[in-house]
């Protein structure tokens, strides 16, 4: 299901900071070695292909989720500065290990979605992307029209994530459907 060609974006570089080619970096992943742990991360300007680029070294900025970090070969303001508004990325298929009953954001990609009507569970349509530069969102493309909408990643709205037999349920509230 997760392919090594595709990319997942876990932070967007929103300035320099500092002398000395340090960024600013808005994280989107749950997973703080991502900008902590040295070693190869991807940058991506816009929809240009991603380049290769050594992450050395990297801190937290504390009660915030933003983390300053030092990229090879940007060694000062000016290279900095250069960066801003790039996407860092990592592949897909070298995601971290998760505890039992955890799972990538990613998995959730196709997974049919259903809701209880009736004492009945009835596939309504399927998870076509995820919006989580603020929010965790589900897109989901309806059946019955084609319609997109975006739905909340949160508990009350998606009570159950069944990755093993492909499906969520979800129980939205009165309305948010038919937007």
């Amino acid at each position: 299901m997760i392919n090594e060609n595709e990319w997942l974006v876990v932070g967007l570089i929103t300035s320099c900071h500092g002398i000395n080619g340090h960024v600013k970096v808005k994280s989107l992943s749950d997973f703080e070695e991502r900008f902590l742990k040295p070693g190869k991360r991807w940058l991506q300007k816009e929809n240009e292909s991603p380049s290769t680029i050594e992450l050395t070294s990297g801190f937290k900025q504390p009660g915030k989720e933003i983390f300053i970090i030092k990229l090879e070969g940007i060694n000062s303001r000016d290279d900095a500065e250069k960066l801003k508004k790039y996407k860092i990325l990592v592949r897909t298929n070298i995601l971290p290990q998760l505890k039992k009953e955890e799972f990538h954001l990613l998995q959730l990609i196709n997974l049919k979605v259903k809701t209880l009507e009736n004492d009945q569970l009835k596939i309504i349509g399927k998870v076509i992307n995820l919006e989580n530069e603020k929010n965790n969102l589900l897109v989901i493309e309806l059946l019955k029209n084609h319609k997109k909408v975006l739905i909340p990643f949160v508990k009350e709205i998606v009570p159950l994530v069944d990755i093993e037999n492909n499906f969520l349920i979800i129980d939205p509230p009165k309305g948010l459907l038919d937007l």
